[in-house]
C-alpha cells in the first residue's frame, strides 16, 4: 500500500528566502534620487530663474545623463530606472510641448489612480499582481503560491499598495490646488515619503503573515563575507 506523506510534513519544507535587505534599500535610495528628488530640485529652481521651458529641458537632460552614465561605465541597468526614466521622460515631453507645469505634475496622479485601479482590481478577481513583483525580489517556490495562506497575504497587500497610490493621487491633487510650487513640494518629498511607508507598512504586513504560517520558514539571505 503506498503511503503518502502528511500535509504537515510538506509545509515544513517550505522556505522563502528574502535577498539582501541594505543592497536593495541602497538601489531604491539611489532610484529615488535620479528619478525624483535631482529632477525636482532641477524643475523647482530653474522654474523660478530661467523659465518653464529651460527647466523641462534640464529634467530631459537628467534623464539622458544618467542613463548614458551608466551605460558607459558598464554598470547593470535596473528594468525600474529605465522605466522611470522613459516615463519621466514622456511627461517632461508632454508638458514642453503644451509649455504648461500644471501637465507635468497631473500626469502622475493619472498614473496613481491608474496604478490602484490595476492593483485593486487584480486583488478583487483573485490574480494579485504583487505575486508577480514579489518574485523579483524573494525567491519564492512555486508551490507555495498555490497555498491559500499565501495567496490571501499577497492579495492583501495589493489592496494596500492600491489603497496607499489612492491617498497619494488625492494628497497631491490636494496640494497641486494651492500651486504649482506646492505641487512639487508635494511630489518631490511627500509622495516619495509616502511610498517608503507603504513599503514598510506592506513588507511588515507580508512578512507578520508569513511567519504565523505554520511551517514556512521566512529566511534572510546572508550578505557575502569579503575576503
Amino acid at each position: 500500500m503506498t503511503t503518502h506523506p502528511p500535509v504537515n510534513a510538506v509545509i515544513e519544507e517550505l522556505v522563502i528566502e528574502l535577498g539582501a535587505i541594505r543592497p536593495a534599500l541602497m538601489r531604491a535610495g539611489r532610484l529615488f534620487l535620479e528619478t525624483i528628488a535631482v529632477p525636482t530640485v532641477l524643475l523647482f529652481v530653474l522654474l523660478h530663474t530661467v523659465g518653464l521651458a529651460w527647466a523641462l529641458c534640464a529634467v530631459l537632460g537628467w534623464c539622458v545623463v544618467t542613463v548614458a552614465v551608466r551605460w558607459l561605465h558598464g554598470a547593470h541597468m535596473p528594468g525600474t530606472l529605465i522605466v522611470c526614466a522613459g516615463m519621466l521622460c514622456a511627461r517632461a515631453s508632454v508638458a514642453l510641448i503644451l509649455s504648461s507645469a500644471i501637465v507635468y505634475l497631473v500626469q502622475p496622479i493619472i498614473g496613481s489612480i491608474l496604478m490602484a485601479g490595476l492593483f485593486l482590481g487584480s486583488a478583487f478577481v483573485g490574480r494579485p499582481i504583487t505575486v508577480r513583483l514579489a518574485r523579483d525580489f524573494v525567491k519564492l517556490p512555486v508551490h507555495i503560491l498555490h497555498h491559500h495562506g499565501v495567496r490571501r497575504m499577497f492579495t492583501q497587500v495589493a489592496m494596500l499598495w492600491g489603497v496607499g497610490r489612492l491617498i497619494d493621487a488625492g494628497m497631491s491633487l490636494g496640494f497641486l490646488h494651492y500651486g504649482v510650487d506646492y505641487g512639487l513640494l508635494s511630489r518631490g518629498v511627500f509622495s516619495g515619503l509616502l511610498t517608503a511607508i507603504m513599503i514598510v507598512t506592506c513588507a511588515a504586513w507580508g512578512t507578520r503573515c508569513i511567519r504565523r504560517m505554520p511551517g514556512v520558514t521566512l529566511r534572510l539571505r546572508p550578505l557575502p563575507i569579503a575576503a
